[in-house]
């Protein structure tokens, strides 16, 4: 299993990511701090003398000023694939009072930054959902639903990806590179080959990617069994790995899909057939 467009997008989307905005009829584009609410309305942190704040001034009798917000993926380690870019339309409006007050809390959850205690004075708080979503990925463009953006949620170790990978690399290089080819078998080299250890590139709510192969041309997704909440539950499932000896055999993961380096999984794609009983996780 793995994450939908919907829910990527709202990964991306929700204020961890650098994004810039384009504002319609203006000269652009303007770097812009944002981040998500819970609903998945689109919150704008704009300096009252940035010039995306004159470009985002009503005229007179208007609705407002059109905007899209446009934000990259930045893979957290080499050899890792994008999640892609994500464009989202809408009509930003200034919030003031309470409205305001309410909107900074928010964002201080995803975008904790001293500037919100301006808000009001040096700092304009703007809000807008999303009215259209687009999703580029692997070359390709789809349009996302509003109604299923707002129900998805983002992906909670999103923020945490790149730290957790290096925990691994760094402190459980050799028992994560054992378990892995224990999951993927005869697909990676032997242990003391010249070709690099596989290694995990990145991590999400339903498994990780992992990349193996010279210069890692190959990658193969692993499932886990259940989809995680957060960190705890991740450190859960992998302490059989990292602590194999006090442990029976890794009931946990197993493959789901190898694939090209830069190439997206292909649902009919053939999958490395199961070697031992650490391939106990469910596959979906």
């Amino acid at each position: 299993m793995q994450p939908s467009p919907a829910e990527v997008a709202r990964t991306l989307a929700a204020g961890r990511l650098a994004g810039t905005a384009q504002v319609a009829y203006r000269p652009g584009p303007h770097q812009v701090r944002h981040a998500t609410d819970p609903s998945g309305r689109m919150l704008l942190l704009v300096s009252v003398v940035n010039n995306l704040a004159a470009a985002l001034r009503p005229t007179s009798g208007g609705r407002g000023t059109a905007l899209v917000l446009d934000v990259r993926d930045l893979p957290p380690a080499a050899g890792a694939p994008s999640l892609g870019r994500v464009w989202l339309s809408g009509w930003p409006e200034p919030l003031t009072g309470a409205e305001a007050r309410l909107a900074a809390v928010d964002f201080a959850d995803v975008v904790p930054t001293g500037d919100l205690l301006d808000v009001g004075r040096g700092f304009t708080l703007y809000r807008f959902e999303p009215a259209e979503i687009r999703l580029e990925r692997g070359g390709t463009v789809r349009h996302v639903e509003p109604a299923e953006y707002a129900a998805a949620e983002p992906d909670p170790l999103h923020g945490l990806e790149r730290d957790l990978l290096a925990d691994l690399a760094d402190h459980h290089g050799p028992e994560i590179a054992a378990f892995l080819r224990r999951q993927l078998g005869d697909v990676v080299p032997p242990a003391g080959a010249d070709e690099p250890a596989p290694r995990v590139v990145r991590l999400d709510r339903y498994g990780m990617v992992v990349a193996f192969g010279g210069r890692a041309r190959c990658r193969a997704r692993l499932a886990f069994p259940r989809p995680l909440r957060g960190q705890a539950d991740l450190a859960e499932l992998l302490h059989p790995v990292l602590c194999r000896r006090r442990h029976q055999p890794d009931q946990s993961i197993r493959p789901d899909q190898t694939t090209p380096a830069g190439q997206p999984p292909r649902p009919d794609q053939d999958r490395p057939a199961a070697t031992s009983p650490d391939q106990a996780w469910s596959d979906r």
